[in-house]
């Protein structure tokens, strides 16, 4: 005699969700990518602590007028989306990093392993942030942003530290933490009469 818990409609869709997201984290560890592995590792690496999107920033800052002003909102979505990722949704979660030795990731991809919870993605917070803020202010920007963006965040699948679910998450919180930071430069713009 089997016994069945009944759960609820939510807790169904949780569990299969957390199943979809084990699957695909598994199958990206499975698919033989030799060409990939170094360059995403790379990336991952270079994107800890936002340095690409803060070089980008500080380029873009030398440029008077709307490079700017896009540098300057993308900066304040990176402050928004690392202190929501990191100081709020990490510790509300908890999830637990993927186990890459379980999944057999290459050695080849692998980073550091982060001490921190594993949900959202900082990483593509962040950089998601960066990308729509200043994709926002400078519309020629957004696709090459976006672009690198979306990378960012496939690299912290690649090299094992993220399940795909991790990242989506951090993709929300970014364009979320975008509007935020967009939302208050236009109202201090506004209060100062400009």
């Amino acid at each position: 005699m089997t016994t069945t818990t009944k759960t609820g409609p939510l807790q169904d869709v949780l569990r299969d969700l957390r199943a979809v997201d084990g699957a695909v984290y598994a199958a990206v560890a499975a698919t033989p990518t030799p060409a990939l592995d170094v360059r995403l590792r790379r990336l991952s690496r270079t994107a800890d602590h936002s340095k690409i999107s803060f070089t980008v920033a500080a380029a873009l800052a030398l440029v008077p007028g709307r490079p700017r002003k896009a540098a300057l909102a993308g900066v304040g979505a990176i402050a928004v989306a690392s202190a929501s990722a990191n100081l709020l949704g990490k510790r509300l979660v908890r999830r637990a990093r993927p186990d890459r030795e379980a999944a057999r990731v290459e050695v080849a991809r692998h980073v550091r392993m982060p001490d921190s919870a594993s949900f959202p993605s900082g990483h593509t917070a962040s950089a998601v942030a960066f990308a729509t803020a200043v994709g926002v202010v400078l519309p020629v920007a957004a696709a090459p942003l976006g672009v690198l963006a979306g990378a960012v965040g496939y690299s912290r699948v690649h090299t094992g530290v993220h399940y795909p679910g991790d990242v989506a998450a951090g993709a929300v919180l970014g364009v979320v933490s975008a509007a935020v930071a967009l939302t208050v430069e236009a109202s201090w713009a506004a209060a100062r009469g400009k």
